[in-house]
């Protein structure tokens, strides 16, 4: 059975997308049969991959509301991956998904017929607390929140935490709290350490090592319909393979969790 992986924040442009990108080619990488799930209306993950989410006749929203089945709507991408797309028709999925019951559940029973044939799931949830970012929750084995490290980053991370507490109690009792992806770090800045030292010290959270630096190659690597990790080698490349070594012993090997304190993050 899939590791689910969830990465969510309501916060937009905070590298979740990125990080599903770059973690799940990564893991392709190490041979991981991998399955990305776009649940964000925009489709950025879809465009990203090389997938033009205007031009796809049936996505994750056929899937949600039962038009469909996820085999019907997987796409291959050229690290090795598949992909749920998701269109802008996603954005009318929540509607109707809130007229149903066990409506949360949606997005896991939808992947049930596929999870055998997958070693890892990574779910890009949208930058929302909506019925959607419910989904991924529930239907995944463990969340990530990627972090930008920047002022007032932590707006709105006691929701997100409350809303996980939520989902832990009602939908899905098994979901489990990774930390926080520190991501845009730049260590040379007293500014960066600070985030997350505040981030450790106000919601006692793990935070993940390692954290990802900020590079314009993110950029170019999303323009080009590809993830970081293809073409030369980068610090941003570097940091996603570390970071998905760093989770396969601990799903795998029974590793430790590698986190960062207070101590190290200031160095």
């Amino acid at each position: 059975m899939a590791r689910t992986l969830a990465v969510a924040n309501q916060k937009g442009g905070v590298a979740k997308t990125t990080t599903v990108a770059s973690l799940g080619a990564a893991l392709a990488a190490r041979g991981r049969a991998v399955l990305v799930v776009d649940m964000d209306p925009q489709g950025s993950l879809t465009f990203s991959l090389g997938h033009d989410p205007e031009s796809l006749e049936s996505s994750v929203h056929e899937v949600l509301v039962g038009d469909t089945g996820v085999e019907e709507v997987l796409l291959e991408t050229s690290e090795g991956m598949s992909l749920v797309p998701a269109t802008i028709d996603l954005a009318g999925a929540e509607a109707l998904l809130l007229m149903r019951p066990g409506r949360e559940h949606a997005l896991r029973r939808a992947l049930e017929p596929v999870a055998e044939r997958f070693d890892v799931i990574l779910i890009d949830c949208p930058p929302s607390l909506g019925v959607l970012t419910l989904n991924g929750l529930t239907a995944a084995d463990e969340v990530i929140v990627p972090l930008q490290c920047e002022t007032l980053a932590h707006r709105g991370v006691g929701q997100l935490l409350r809303t996980v507490t939520e989902v832990q109690a009602i939908t899905n009792p098994q979901l489990t709290m990774l930390g926080v992806l520190p991501t845009l770090y730049d260590a040379r800045t007293t500014h960066s350490r600070d985030v997350l030292a505040d981030i450790t010290d106000r919601y006692g959270l793990p935070v993940l090592d390692p954290p990802i630096p900020r590079t314009v190659r993110f950029a170019e690597a999303s323009a080009s319909g590809s993830s970081v990790l293809s073409g030369r080698k980068n610090k941003g490349s570097a940091a996603y393979r570390e970071l998905a070594e760093n989770l396969l012993g601990h799903w795998y090997d029974g590793a430790a969790l590698r986190t960062l304190s207070v101590e190290q993050i200031y160095g």
